[in-house]
């Protein structure tokens, strides 16, 4: 079946249907990321995005049960160069056609991703239909140009209910997995069999090493509570394989419920569209500040400037993949990071805040990482536990546990 991606400037591309029929509205925006087609599909941060892969064969390991960053399939829809047809995996559950299929999302191939790459790239993120009704394309054009983003992406994605995760004793293997899609059955945690013996060694080694970071000095986990503007899996893994103790809470969540869970640390969640709309966030976020140690990922990076009183803009067309290099200012090591995001932090905006910045992205030179002057407060925009992408820069989580262990300490003595 043919089908037809329209763009707002005109431009209309045709290729085949990969996966559902029918219509779908969204940002179209690319992605750099050689593998990890699952995590992208399944981060909450790509609600309201149609997602063009610039790599050119998508779908070649199929889909599993070990990679879903959240409960469901996220992205509005899905464009790639071609589509594997028979993919090959030992984790493969099924194929990423039929999960289109039946999901219901709507997907395009057979187009030329690297014009519509530098289309984006010229023009900035652009505003596009996928369809597989070809009737009227000029028309859609015209709805396209008046029509208007929808902008309470996060109150989507955000948990409706508290709920709690323990830590994990054993450093399990693969990524964080969501409630399966179709086509296998619920995830197993564990390894492969043959390796078990090697595994359980390092997991022990793995504890050993966490609980000296992550008990403080009563010897209990750490208690976290999470702001949810659309957490990834893989954030809420990194935290537990710490051993940190983990209260997820919706975005909406006052300052005297949180802190009434007495927690010993904030977690500020990444999550998707224009962080200035989230205004109960950067309230609740605002009065949180100085109450416990926060730590905040990419949305949640943007939020604290805007609560602090910076200010944050849209990019022209956001860093979206695993390859992005980002200098730590205060040690001058580079790090290649996992990126998602399509605003950024104003860098003329820190001067009248209590914010530092910490980390530098060395293509743009925009604003990665910021740091409070005076208080246990910092974030940063990239993606430090991955999914996909490199892991490099893992140890942020250790600086958050020493923050709160430091807290702890003043509080005991």
């Amino acid at each position: 079946m043919q089908a037809a991606l329209v763009l707002e400037t005109g431009k209309i591309f045709m290729g085949e249907s990969f996966g559902a029929s029918g219509e779908t509205w969204g940002e179209v925006v690319f992605n750099t990321g050689m593998t990890g087609y699952q995590e992208v599909l399944t981060d909450p941060s790509y609600a309201g995005q149609i997602v063009c892969m610039t790599y050119p064969l998508i779908g070649n390991y199929g889909v599993n049960q070990a990679d879903n960053q959240s409960a469901k399939i996220q992205v509005q829809g899905f464009i790639v160069k071609e589509a594997a047809r028979d993919p090959n995996h030992w984790q493969m559950k099924i194929n990423l056609s039929r999960t289109f299929a039946q999901t219901g999302v709507v997907g395009i191939k057979g187009i030329d991703t690297r014009a519509l790459t530098r289309l984006i790239r010229e023009h900035g993120v652009l505003k596009g239909v996928i369809t597989t009704d070809l009737e009227n394309l000029s028309g859609l054009v015209k709805k396209l140009q008046s029509w208007e983003v929808p902008q309470d992406v996060v109150a989507q994605v955000s948990t409706k209910e508290k709920y709690k995760l323990e830590p994990l004793p054993l450093a399990e293997q693969g990524g964080t997995a969501g409630t399966a899609l179709p086509g296998g059955n619920a995830p197993q945690s564990g390894s492969a069999e043959s390796n078990e013996e090697s595994i359980r060694e390092k997991s022990a080694e793995t504890e050993n090493k966490a609980e000296q970071i992550v008990l403080g000095t009563t010897g209990e986990p750490y208690h976290v509570v999470v702001m949810d503007f659309g957490i990834k899996g893989n954030i809420l893994r990194a935290m537990r394989e710490k051993g940190f103790r983990l209260t997820v809470v919706p975005y909406n969540t006052s300052v005297d419920e949180i802190l009434a869970l007495n927690p010993d640390g904030i977690f500020l969640s990444n999550g998707p569209g224009d962080p200035k709309v989230v205004t109960a966030g950067i309230e609740t976020i605002r009065e949180l500040i100085g109450e416990r140690p926060v730590f905040g990922i990419c949305l949640g990076h943007q939020l604290l400037t805007l609560a602090v009183g910076g200010d944050t803009y849209k990019l022209k067309f956001g860093h979206r993949g695993g390859n992005q290099p980002v200098q730590d200012m205060r040690t001058a090591k580079v790090t290649i990071t996992s990126q998602n995001h399509g605003y950024a932090v104003a860098t003329e905006s820190l001067g009248n805040t209590p914010l530092i910045v910490t980390h530098r992205n060395l293509n743009d030179q925009t604003v990665e990482g910021v740091a409070h002057r005076e208080l246990p407060v910092f974030s940063v925009q990239y993606h430090p536990e991955a999914g996909p992408g490199p892991n490099d820069s893992l140890y942020l989580f250790d600086e958050f546990a020493q923050l709160m262990s430091e807290r702890r300490g003043k509080h005991a003595s």
